[in-house]
Parts: structure tokens; sequence; C-alpha cells
């Protein structure tokens, strides 16, 4: 599957399971990392409520995911250039939500070894984003402790995929383990 909009890690163990339970809400896709899944589903935030709400009624029905993460942007990239110049416009349309907010961005790299740095992208794109909140209003901060949103990252290979999550829907959602 080259077009994806949810990335999942899966527990040690827990493959297959986690195939099936997913598999009921739409196509899943393996990747040539190891438990790392992806789908590509209607609307993804419907997905992690799908599983919010199995996971009320049973509990132990969702344990084979370690991280479920939909996105709302993708890109793909051949270069850490061209993955700088597309993840700082990826971000820019979250500006106004980040004015005057305390914030980070937990990227999550699988391939592309030596070339991206999870670290330096982090530090990279948090930088980007504090200045030009500086520039266009409110200025906003950098937050590990309760911050107001996370901004969460993934690649996989040549392409990327990145989503805003604020406070109330980090609790909600456990699944997403960003932190």
């Amino acid at each position: 599957m080259h077009d994806w909009n949810v990335v999942v890690t899966v527990r040690e163990e827990g493959y297959n399971r986690a195939r099936r339970l997913l598999g009921r809400f739409g196509p899943v896709d393996r990747t040539d990392f190891f438990n790392i899944l992806v789908m590509q589903v209607a609307d993804p935030r419907l997905l992690l409520e799908g599983l919010r709400e199995e996971a009320g009624r049973e509990p132990e029905s969702v344990a084979s995911l370690a991280r479920v993460l939909p996105v709302d942007q993708t890109f793909t990239f051949q270069s850490p250039a061209e993955f700088d110049e597309k993840a700082r416009l990826a971000v820019c349309a979250w500006l106004p939500t980040l004015a005057g907010k305390g914030f980070h961005l937990r990227m999550h790299r699988r391939g592309f070894k030596g070339k991206l740095s999870s670290m330096d992208e982090e530090r990279f794109l948090d930088t980007y984003i504090l200045d030009a909140l500086a520039t266009a209003g409110p200025p906003g901060r950098i937050s590990f402790t309760d911050p107001d949103a996370i901004i969460a990252l993934e690649t996989i290979g040549p392409r990327a995929g990145l989503s805003l999550w604020t406070r109330d829907e980090l609790v909600r959602y456990p699944l997403l383990h960003l932190d």
C-alpha cells in the first residue's frame, strides 16, 4: 500500500490479532518495518473513535495495538532537503491553532537511516513553528509537560504523515501514545 493515512505499531506477538481487529475497519497492509502496519481509511479519526469504543466494550480486544496514529496530511519525499521543505509547509496549516499555546512535535522515523534524524527534525520544526508564530502574532512555546497540543510526524520510507492532537484528544485516545 503506497497511500496510507494511519500508522499502527503492533505489540510483540500481536501481529495477526491486530490485523484481524483492524481489518474490521478497513484495508490493512504490512510494511517493510517490523510490527508496523498501515491503513487507508475514509476517516482516520473515526477509526480511532471506533477503537476507543471497542476498548470500552472489551479492553483486551485492543491489547495487540501499541500505538495507532491517524494522519491528516501526507507527502512523499526523496531527500532530506525535500522532506524539510514539505514538512515546513505542512505544519504551517496549524499555526493559527498553536498561537499562544504550549506544544511540541514528535517524530517517528522509519527509513532514511543516517539521512534523517528524528531528534534533529523535531528540533528544526519546533524552531520553525516558534519563529513563524513569533512573526505572525501570539508566540507559542515548547512544552513537554501537559502541552496544549502535540504534532505527530511519521515517516515510512519516502512517505510522511502529520497530524495535530489537542490535550483533550490525547486523553480521549490513549492509543495515540505520542510521548
